[in-house]
């Protein structure tokens, strides 16, 4: 599967002495929805980081409850994506289907003010998420439809840092706000709330209406090679939108990251085992996940940038890797003082090489028309395949203890690891940017042209 290409987007202007102009690496677009991201974490993170102490100390809900509340908004949020980006390629307006995701989550904040028993607020929470799962998919396929298909990686990985900048801030800004304000919890979410309204405002303001579904504002061809005027066409159906799975490159991707998902521990479960493995102390407990965002702050644009330029089948593999050596080390390393350190480089380094990675690979396999739905497929897929791990992680460590549970969870990566890089082959050996169609594609969204130096057959490089 070829996922990137190192030379010139077929099409691309060229200058007066011949060589092709350069564009730039980031389009106003993507800066202008990393900054709607950016302020949208710093609000959800605020209330994410007070919310399990809200609910339990607060409201008095047992941490079983609370874990079947969060278990259940998560799934909403994964389930309601594949609506959001069906509808996004409906209606074709990708902006306006995010603009309504980013308003539900906003108009949440201040209802968290009225809440104050279990019921009211777990429904807040669900609205909440469905929000978020509204605005995941035609955010990225914004993101992906102004982006020429040889820099996707690059624009992900940007906006993928602009978007961690604001968890790593929120939490931050919620401590402070617990600490000096007058009010508590209320004085949280009041301030998370109106923080949010600024992120609507911004994606109004800022992001272009037609962003993707024009001609390619860096001055080269779509990504699948489409013309303005074919993007402009009537929205799909649902017989459209399932046609995409008769994409036998999309399903590898799909099935690759819904297999991976199947083994990725979830974050919260990785620091409790950290704390457990290295006896970390309680009040340093919240800072663990400021270590990840951290390194994935710092390395997500690189890692893009490396993905793009070597392949991103090997950048996402490597990002699996290098999660199987966090969970070696929880096993079997000795009491180094550099442990905690070393296990959340490896956690964040992951994050870097997989969750910009897989949006892009996505976004080169799909026809600029179906682009939202086609990411809501593969990211529901994962979103739910992790929220399986999880509750089964939760019964190994219950039944087995925590260093059995991890044990299997390590065994069955290095298995899924194994056969997402033989699914994700590449079919043939490579022999230039052009590629002929693939005949096996079926009916259905029409293939990429042969000049797509994006196209992946049936595997990845």
């Amino acid at each position: 599967m070829y996922l990137a290409d190192r030379s010139a987007p077929a099409g691309a202007k060229t200058a007066p002495g011949g060589g092709p102009v350069r564009a730039p690496a980031v389009a106003s677009t993507v800066l202008a929805l990393g900054t709607v991201s950016l302020i949208t974490d710093v609000s959800s993170e605020m209330v994410t980081a007070v919310l399990p102490l809200y609910l339990v100390a607060g409201l008095g809900l047992s941490p079983l409850g609370f874990g079947a509340l969060d278990g259940v908004y998560n799934g909403v949020s994964a389930l309601v994506q594949l609506t959001g980006g069906h509808l996004a390629d409906r209606v074709r307006n990708h902006k306006l289907i995010a603009g309504i995701g980013y308003g539900l989550s906003a108009l949440c904040k201040p209802l968290l003010l009225l809440a104050h028993s279990l019921g009211p607020v777990g429904v807040v929470l669900a609205l909440e998420r469905t929000g978020k799962g509204l605005r995941t998919a035609p955010r990225d396929a914004l993101i992906s439809l102004s982006t020429p298909a040889g820099l996707q990686g690059r624009a992900f990985g940007v906006h993928r840092a602009m978007d961690t900048t604001g968890a790593l801030l929120g939490p931050l800004a919620a401590f402070f706000i617990l600490n000096m304000a007058v009010g508590g919890y209320d004085a949280v979410f009041g301030v998370s709330a109106c923080i949010a309204v600024l992120g609507v405002v911004v994606l109004m303001l800022f992001v272009p209406s037609g962003a993707g579904l024009g001609p390619d504002p860096l001055g080269a061809v779509e990504p699948d090679g489409a013309k303005a005027a074919g993007a402009k066409a009537a929205g799909v159906n649902l017989r459209e939108a399932a046609a995409l799975l008769r994409l036998p490159r999309l399903r590898a991707l799909a099935l690759c990251a819904g297999l991976l998902g199947l083994t990725t521990v979830s974050d919260a479960f990785l620091y409790l085992l950290l704390q457990d493995r290295t006896g970390i102390r309680e009040q340093w407990f919240p800072l663990l996940p400021l270590g990840t965002a951290a390194v994935f702050l710092l390395l997500a644009v690189p890692a893009g940038a490396l993905a793009d330029r070597i392949g991103r089948r090997t950048v996402f593999l490597a990002g699996h890797a290098l999660l199987l050596a966090g969970y070696g080390l929880l096993l079997w390393a000795p009491h180094w003082p550099a442990l905690p350190y070393l296990v959340l480089v490896l956690h964040g380094l992951f994050y870097a090489a997989t969750d910009g990675v897989l949006p892009a690979a996505v976004g080169a396999t799909v026809p600029a028309r179906l682009r939202a739905t086609g990411l809501a497929v593969v990211g529901t897929g994962q979103a739910l395949a992790r929220f399986a791990c999880s509750l089964a992680f939760g019964a190994a460590w219950t039944v087995w203890g925590a260093g059995p549970a991890l044990a299997a969870a390590a065994a069955g990566l290095c298995c899924c690891a194994a056969v997402a890089g033989f699914v994700l082959r590449p079919s043939a050996p490579e022999s230039g940017p052009d590629l002929a169609p693939d005949p096996a594609a079926g009916p259905g969204p029409a293939p990429e042209p042969a000049s797509d130096p994006a196209r992946l057959p049936r595997g990845t490089r």
